[in-house]
Order: structure tokens, then C-alpha cells, then sequence
């Protein structure tokens, strides 16, 4: 395994992560009896894979469902120095909740601290404000600090590159976890606000938020050649060293087998991706010219800004992969979160866009007069049945 240096916490952290969201048993807080032995297996199994592969870094969240409580069956069984251990906590309004449920997060894994406390999910001002007031959740985290609970604290967000790249600038927090990959690279500068802050970053779901690309379409695959959709993303991520760690969701002990591919090429990226950089770029112009390539998010309006919150930025970006890389499946689980995700997903779905004048908030886009059809067309294309969050599932 590779490591890199964390940020400011000067930890060596493990170039991929081990995260929790994919081996747990369910997604809400269930009795400890009601765990099917075969999944506990598997859980444990998909740990010791991990740590023997020298990925220490266990990641989890309170809003993981029975992750936390089954790994707790596990860690203090192992020295504790063998693994960084990070959970994440929701902001809450009232921050006494907010250390109820990180009190529960250390009970349930069994452990006297948490190397890392992430707090889960500063994706709009409202959020934002419950963790940085005076008084806030971060008051909190810090006196966990204090009391030896925790040792570093960070945040994770899906949120606008605006509000992280705020959480950032505050100086307040060690490390970020967010999205950021070859499909999305919205957040770069917010990557670079995190390095001039001396934070880990730590991205967030490449393979699974990053593309499905565990099941990738066959276009996909022929524009990636010579390497796997998931390795090439893998690689493009790590090519850049301002990226500490990439987020695995490993289901089961197998799962970090196609990732470990990427070890010996990291040193040879300047020479292997170039090539597949340009087969996917020629892709996208070929299905949806090159003038929209190079120029369809120029001027969009953000969803606050648009009439019936349509999030024009999301939906346009989403046609654009199932056209240009037969990203079908993926863009329709993603497009039906509008309006059944909320601060994790916000914004609506272009199925009412015709009862709207967009003429204003289009005002600066070069396709101002045939985004609204667009936006129609996006709907037929990508339109469903709702989807949830899996922690809402």
C-alpha cells in the first residue's frame, strides 16, 4: 500500500480508505440479535482484507445504519494502533443532540476515541451555521477533543463548492470529505482551498457517486482502454497529489482486488493517462458537440436562482453523461434524487420546467434559447420513479 500525508494531522493515511456504507446489515439502528451471522462474517472478513492490505483507515458514520454496531464487534479486538478509525455525526440544531448521537457512535464501536470526527454533512448555510456558531456543533467536537475522544475533527459535505470551500476558509477543520472525480471535477477549487489550509482530503464514493463503475457500460469501457473505468478513475484521482485518500466501499473482501491495480501505475500516470483523457473527451464531443462540450455550464444558474428551483447545473450535466458515455443507469438514480434528497441533493427535476419563464436566469448562458427544450427532453430521458438516499431506505 501507498500512504500519504494527511494534511495537518500528520497521519499516514493509506491511499485508499475503507469505507462503511456497502457491508453493514441494515440502514437504520436495529437490535444487535436481529444481525444475520453470514453478514457479520463478511463485515469482519472485509476488515481484515482490508488491514492486511495495509488500508488502515475504517471509515463509518452514524447515519450508517448497523455499521458502526458491527464493527464495534470487531475493533477492540484488534491493537488499537493498527488502524485510524473516523465516524461521522450529523449537524443537529440543538448540539446537545448532536453529542447524544456521537456518544452512541463511540458506544456502539467500542472504542475509547475516534482518531477522526467528521461532521456529516455542512451542505448549506443552515447546516453551516449549526456547526460553526457559537455554541455549535464544533464547540462540541472540540470539547470531545479535550476530553480525548477525539483527535481530529473534519466535515463532509455534498454540498455547492461555494459553502465547502466557506467550511474551509474558516481554518477550523483538519480535513474535507468530498466528491471529486473524472466525471465531476466541480470541486477542484475547493481541493485547492483545503491544501492552502494544510487539510486532509479525503474523496468521497469515486467508484459508486464517481460513476457506478463497478458495472460500467460497455462505452464507457471501450474509452477507458487499456484500463478499467475504475482503475482509470482511480488513477486520474491519484495522479493528483493534492488528493490524500480515496473512499472504497468494499461490500465484501473481494472488492479491493481492481483497485489494488492502480498501485504500480500511480508513478507512470503522465505517460498512461493522457491517451485515455483524449478518447473520453472525443467521445463526449462526438455524441454532443463540441461547442456544447467546451461550453454548456457557462452562465447556468444555480437552483436557488431558478423558478421553481430546477437544478438546471445537474440535469444538464447528467444528459450529458448517459449521451456521451451510455451513463443511463446512473443518471436516472442521480436524476431521481432531485426532490427526494434534500440538502444532500437539492433542487427539482425539469418535469414542470414549461410552466416556467427561464429567459432571466438563463440570461448569461450561450444557449439561452434551447436549454428550456433541453431541460423537457432531460425529463422524458431521465424521469422515474423516486429515489431515496440509501440512509433513507
Amino acid at each position: 500500500m501507498q500512504y500519504r500525508r494527511f494534511g495537518r494531522t500528520e497521519l499516514q493515511m493509506p491511499i485508499f480508505s475503507c469505507g462503511g456504507m456497502r457491508y453493514q446489515h441494515a440502514w437504520r439502528d436495529i437490535p444487535e440479535s436481529e444481525i444475520p451471522e453470514a453478514n457479520q462474517r463478511n463485515l469482519e472478513a472485509t476488515i481484515l482484507r482490508s488491514l492486511e492490505l495495509g488500508i488502515n483507515h475504517i471509515e463509518t458514520a452514524r447515519g450508517y445504519g448497523t455499521s458502526e454496531m458491527q464493527l464495534g464487534k470487531l475493533l477492540p479486538r484488534l491493537p488499537r494502533e493498527q488502524f485510524i478509525m473516523q465516524t461521522k455525526v450529523g449537524p443537529r440544531e440543538d448540539p446537545r443532540e448532536f453529542r447524544r448521537n456521537f456518544e452512541q457512535s463511540l458506544k456502539f464501536l467500542g472504542l475509547e476515541y475516534v482518531d477522526l470526527l467528521g461532521i456529516h454533512g455542512i451542505n448549506n448555510q443552515a447546516t453551516f451555521d449549526d456547526t460553526l456558531r457559537s455554541g455549535g456543533c464544533l464547540d462540541v467536537a472540540r470539547q470531545l477533543q479535550r476530553e480525548g475522544k477525539v483527535r481530529f475533527v473534519g466535515f463532509s459535505t455534498h454540498g455547492s463548492t461555494e459553502i465547502i470551500t466557506k467550511a474551509i476558509n474558516t481554518g477550523e477543520f483538519d480535513y474535507v470529505n468530498l466528491h471529486w472525480y473524472y466525471i465531476n471535477q466541480t470541486n477542484w477549487s475547493a481541493i485547492a482551498a483545503a491544501n492552502q489550509q494544510d487539510m486532509g482530503v479525503f474523496i468521497i464514493s469515486p467508484s459508486d457517486k464517481g460513476g457506478k463503475l463497478y458495472d460500467p457500460p460497455a462505452k464507457l469501457v471501450e474509452l477507458c482502454q487499456p484500463l478499467s473505468p475504475m482503475v482509470f478513475n482511480d488513477l486520474f484521482c491519484l495522479s493528483h497529489p493534492q488528493v490524500h485518500t480515496l473512499s472504497l466501499g468494499a461490500a465484501k473482501p473481494s472488492d479491493f482486488d481492481e483497485h489494488l491495480k492502480v498501485l504500480p501505475l500511480i508513478a507512470e500516470a503522465e505517460s498512461i493517462l493522457p491517451k485515455i483523457l483524449e478518447q473520453l473527451e472525443q467521445g463526449a464531443i462526438a455524441a454532443l458537440g463540441e461547442e456544447w462540450y467546451r461550453t454548456w455550464h457557462v452562465g447556468l444558474p444555480s437552483h436557488e436562482e431558478t423558478p421553481g428551483r430546477i437544478n438546471i447545473p445537474v440535469i444538464l450535466w447528467l444528459r450529458n453523461l448517459a449521451l456521451a458515455y451510455d451513463m443511463h443507469e446512473y443518471s436516472k438514480g442521480r436524476y431521481n434524487l432531485l426532490e427526494n434528497g434534500g440538502h444532500w441533493f437539492p433542487g427539482a427535476q425539469a418535469k414542470n420546467v414549461a410552466r416556467f419563464n427561464l429567459d432571466a436566469c438563463l440570461k448569461n448562458s450561450p444557449h439561452r434559447d434551447k436549454i428550456p427544450q433541453i431541460l423537457q427532453t432531460c425529463d422524458r430521458l431521465l424521469g422515474g420513479e423516486a429515489v431515496q438516499r440509501l440512509s433513507q431506505s
